[in-house]
């Protein structure tokens, strides 16, 4: 297959590579007219030029600019299917490169009170795309699209699918080796709202007369032990508003840390202080190399705080070559229109970096938290969510925490939405 282009970039080859390289399609890119003329085969002229005996893809602008776009792309559809259209071009490779690349996140002003980027002002959400894998979508279509006109079949292979557990460390404990002056304050708080039964079990937690709440890790490494792709991140910033972890230098917690590091990969919790810092980020994975032996290469953002692209070059800096923090806290789904790993593209070199981005599909606090789920809607989105990864392929990744899969308090209802989770997938691998 022999696909035109008046000019060949980077932003082109990102996207055919998304939706031919990775699927085994074969296809040679060529900006010679003559040639391409000449050539037998199947052909694809995407440019606004005039060949006969090739499929013409008229294209938008957008694969082929250095630019941001200034306006919003609108509504479209390319042979029935909807996809985005750029000043009146609907086009689906510059659709895919549009939602892989997170251009809409550049600038926005669509923020919430913690900087991020609102999933109510994403294009996925406004075309209700947000629950599907929309690249995925778009790039098989154009697939049948081309084998229809070809009248041949060009045996793309689905990509794989996996099932990735998550968790993210932000308090190791919820009572056991805090100190006096934390403790005392914690006490006055729960008085002063009358959470008594926090009370007793602090009391009963510091006299050893009862396991922390939050020490699941026994069952976190059981669980990383039948699924060697499970990722745990682990916060050890500053103590701030937003950062409440023990100190790194807690003996415990660092026996904590060991005890998963066995059997799992530990990455950095990137604490709030490192949105906008690489000097913090740095302190921060010293602080873990320190315990774990090896300088982590992976990460997730403390309460998903992300700020494009400054974030991803503040990881990029400290040799973080994986980041897991593509998704919302406000609703689950696909923030990349995929569930497949990536190369992030940086919109302002324009050009392919080595840091590959892991999206993943919901997390614990979005479902109870946000949307409010009882536990059957809970299990019933995640199904769905599920389906969706299971059929066009890519890495099924959930987001939870030491403390959720505890049960305690709020979060007993939602045992069984955990326990669900792996339900499905044993039912349906």
């Amino acid at each position: 297959m022999l696909i035109y282009v008046e000019y060949i970039t980077e932003r082109l080859l990102y996207t055919l590579s998304f939706v031919f390289s990775e699927r085994k399609v074969a296809y040679q890119l060529t900006n010679d007219g003559i040639a391409f003329i000449a050539a037998t085969g199947p052909k694809i002229n995407y440019s606004n030029r005039d060949f006969e005996d090739a499929i013409q893809l008229v294209p938008a602008a957008l694969l082929f600019d250095d630019d941001l776009l200034k306006e919003a792309p609108t509504k479209g559809a390319f042979n029935s299917t909807e996809c985005l259209c750029f000043n009146g071009q609907p086009d689906l490779l510059a659709s895919i490169f549009y939602m892989l690349s997170r251009m809409e996140e550049y600038q926005s002003i669509q923020t919430d009170a913690l900087e991020r980027f609102q999933a109510s002002a994403s294009v996925a959400a406004a075309h209700n795309w947000l629950q599907v894998p929309i690249c995925d979508i778009w790039s098989e279509a154009l697939i049948h699209y081309l084998e229809q006109a070809f009248k041949q079949e060009l045996q793309a292979q689905q990509p794989r699918f996996h099932f990735q557990p998550t968790f993210d460390i932000d308090n190791t404990f919820a009572y056991a080796h805090k100190n006096t002056i934390r403790t005392f304050f914690a006490n006055c708080k729960d008085l002063l709202y009358r959470r008594t039964e926090r009370v007793m079990d602090r009391k009963m937690v510091r006299k050893g007369a009862k396991t922390d709440p939050y020490d699941t890790f026994d069952q976190i490494s059981e669980l990383a032990q039948h699924f060697p792709d499970t990722k745990v991140f682990w916060l050890l910033g500053n103590y701030t508003k937003l950062d409440k972890n023990l100190s790194h230098l807690n003996l415990p917690q660092q026996d904590k840390i060991r005890q998963i590091a066995a059997h799992a990969e530990i990455g950095i919790h990137g604490s709030s202080l490192t949105q906008h810092s690489y000097q913090q980020l740095e302190l921060e994975m010293q602080r873990l190399e320190q315990i774990v032996g090896y300088r982590p290469n992976s990460n997730r953002q403390h309460f998903l705080l992300m700020s494009l692209p400054s974030t991803y070059h503040h990881l990029i800096r400290a040799g973080i070559t994986h980041d897991y923090t593509m998704g919302y806290a406000e609703q689950t789904g696909f923030r990349a229109g995929t569930a497949r790993t990536f190369k992030w593209f940086d919109l302002r070199k324009n050009e392919v970096t080595h840091l590959n981005i892991h999206p993943f599909v919901y997390m614990d606090g979005t479902l109870l938290e946000y949307l409010k789920f009882k536990p059957e809607a809970a299990k019933k989105r995640i199904e769905a969510l599920y389906g969706e990864v299971k059929k066009y392929g890519g890495t099924f990744s959930f987001l939870w925490h030491n403390e959720t899969i505890s049960g305690y308090q709020h979060w007993a209802a939602y045992q069984e939405v955990f326990k669900a989770t792996f339900v499905i997938n044993q039912g349906k691998s």
